[in-house]
């Protein structure tokens, strides 16, 4: 069998597909990084706000207490 001779231009576009597979590859990594970077920052975020909306539930509640108990006195 003979093989078929490659010339310089196709060596050359290998290898240029191959550096540019390498720089797409690192891009990837590094956007799937970010990605999970954000992901862990909006859960933190959440578990934030449902802290704030407990702290808030309980601050109304506790404002609701004091005007009545301020209503009852003043009537």
């Amino acid at each position: 069998m003979t093989r078929k001779k490659t010339t310089y231009s196709e060596q050359a576009t290998g290898i240029r597909l191959s550096s540019h597979e390498k720089i797409c590859a690192e891009r990837m990594a590094q956007l799937i990084k970010s990605m999970d970077e954000l992901k862990k920052d909006v859960k933190e975020m959440k578990a934030d706000m449902n802290k704030w909306k407990g702290a808030g539930s309980i601050i109304i509640l506790i404002g609701s207490f004091i005007a009545s108990v301020f209503y009852f006195f003043m009537e």
